[in-house]
């Protein structure tokens, strides 16, 4: 049994329930007096929390929240209201540390960003509201400009896709960033709720209530603003698992681009020309294996390998090679650009560890007219030639057939 992080709209102590969740969530509790916004923990039924693994120049392993700044988040359009905290609510230190493993455990593997202004940083409202909380003594502009935050967000949501939902802000010290000791600000949305059983003890008795809340594992969106590059406008990491209105959060709300690092700039190519070319490389004939076409693929990543930086003319040169695939890749390109908003530069550090990445995402799929399907993983069609498949065709049964060798087979098969 472990403890899971609470959102209390209702209290829970004075109509005399003790709670038991049987699923690890922040809890919206619609029973009871005195509603409004309270925190608390129950008890559920999940593994422990670990936290995550991070790149190595940002670490979580001493961080804490401290206080907490809670909303509800409605739409304009649907004339749904907007409600704040009126206190900074204070993290008891018996609960520090599960609910700031919940905080940063989205924000793992996820791509720099920094506030962007088309005029200046000074006029960029999230950048300014984040510098009055990060230099304020012990985090006291934390209520005022998390509530400012939250009235940003419900400005901006006012397109009729926009999903209501629950805001968190909160204040983390101790974030490790390149080796120094810094702090962050975090905010998280749900849009989502979990319906889970809890039993309470009333008047001696039990009682099972079905209740809504929100699952940490699925918070739809978040942002972590580290404060170090303040004049660069921060480092920022951010999150948007929704399918809808996904340039809302990261373009309209926070007004964020996408740090162009060796590891964006690697991560950004590579995968770009892996789908490029597995989509272009057309088959020698229609007997030709599925697995021909990703051999341009394999042969562009062994480009990146062989190399310390990157050059978009001898790409151009030594993998494309035709005038006729130059220009189809550059319209690729110019069509990636303009979704993302983000010019990608033409020379750059290579980053290997994203090389080892996009290789994984390499595959190929032969489908049969039986019903049968062979998936072919990036290891087998990384080797340029692999004597452990056959295809060929049989006379007797006048049908082709597909030969397939190994020493064993994996778990999980």
């Amino acid at each position: 049994m472990i403890l899971a992080c609470v959102q209390w709209i209702g209290s829970s102590s004075n109509n005399g329930c003790a709670k038991t969740a049987f699923q690890k969530a922040i809890v919206r509790c619609e029973h009871g007096k005195n509603k409004g916004f309270h925190f608390g923990f129950c008890k559920a039924r999940f593994p422990p929390y670990a936290l995550p693994p991070m790149p190595a120049k940002i670490r979580f392993s001493s961080s804490i929240a401290t206080g907490l700044v809670l909303a509800k988040i409605g739409n304009p359009q649907r004339d749904e209201p907007l409600l704040t905290s009126r206190d900074v609510f204070k993290v008891d230190e018996a609960d520090q540390a599960t609910l700031t493993t919940i905080f940063v455990k989205p924000f793992r593997n996820l791509v720099g960003h920094r506030f962007s202004h088309h005029s200046s940083l000074e006029q960029h409202e999230m950048n300014t509201l984040a510098k009055a909380i990060f230099t304020s003594e012990d985090g006291l502009g934390l209520l005022e400009k998390g509530c400012d935050i939250a009235k940003r967000l419900y400005s901006k949501s006012n397109h009729p896709n926009i999903k209501a939902g629950d805001l968190c802000i909160s204040l983390i010290k101790d974030i490790e960033f390149d080796g120094k000791m810094t702090k962050g600000l975090c905010i998280l949305k749900s849009e989502s709720v979990t319906p889970f059983l809890s039993i309470s003890t009333r008047n001696g008795d039990l009682q099972l209530h079905t209740e809504q809340g929100i699952n940490p594992e699925k918070i739809d969106k978040g942002c972590l603003i580290i404060d170090v590059h303040s004049d660069q406008g921060y480092y920022v990491l951010t999150f948007d698992r929704t399918s809808g209105e996904s340039r809302f959060w990261v373009r309209d709300f926070l007004g964020v681009k996408v740090v162009t690092d060796a590891s964006y700039l690697t991560k950004s190519y590579a995968d770009m020309a892996v789908s490029f070319l597995e989509q272009e490389t057309p088959k020698e004939d229609d007997n030709s294996p599925p697995w021909e076409t990703c051999v341009a693929a394999r042969e562009a990543l062994e480009f990146f390998e062989g190399r310390e930086s990157f050059d978009l003319g001898e790409f151009e040169q030594q993998v494309l090679k035709s005038p006729e695939v130059v220009a189809k890749f550059t319209e690729h390109r110019n069509k990636i650009e303009e979704e993302s908003g983000q010019p990608l530069e033409k020379n750059f550090e290579i980053s290997k560890k994203d090389i080892s990445k996009a290789k994984k995402k390499i595959g190929a799929i032969m489908k049969l007219d039986n019903g049968v399907e062979i998936h072919l993983k990036s290891n087998f069609l990384l080797e340029p030639s692999n004597p452990t498949i056959e295809r060929g065709f049989d006379d007797e049964k006048k049908m082709k057939f597909v030969k397939v060798y190994y020493h064993q087979e994996t778990p999980g098969s």
